[in-house]
């Protein structure tokens, strides 16, 4: 037993990987934010992005993927933003988010939770 106690005190601490708790993924969605921004493009991916970098509610959540951007419908000016975050088993980190707003320019967005959508890419 005292070898192994020796022994443990020489561990390269650049091969040891960082403990973490089980995590699951939560899906969320993103209402009320136009398709078209200021200069007359389409929203897009990476611009949700650094908006939800930016977000105080978004403090200590991880995208799991890239954000879907999705037409409300053929003919709305709104989308749906489809974001998967890694999450507690619980959901603890989406329930935070579900029902919260924010606001981007004069536009409030609203999060809602969903179940994972297989249609979406």
């Amino acid at each position: 037993m005292e070898n192994y106690i020796e022994e443990s005190t020489n561990v390269n601490t650049n091969e040891v990987s960082v403990l973490c708790l089980p995590q699951s993924k939560s899906y969320l969605k993103i209402l009320g934010i136009p398709y078209l921004t200021n200069n007359g493009t389409s929203i897009a991916c990476n611009q949700i992005e650094e908006v939800i970098k930016r977000i105080h509610l978004f403090n200590n959540i991880t995208l799991v993927s890239s954000s879907c951007i999705i037409k409300a419908s053929p003919k709305s000016d709104m989308v749906v933003i489809w974001i998967d975050i890694w999450d507690s088993q619980n959901g603890a980190k989406a329930k935070n988010l579900i029902n919260r707003c924010f606001n981007i320019g004069k536009y409030i967005a609203t999060i809602r939770g969903t179940n994972m959508n297989p249609g979406v890419p």
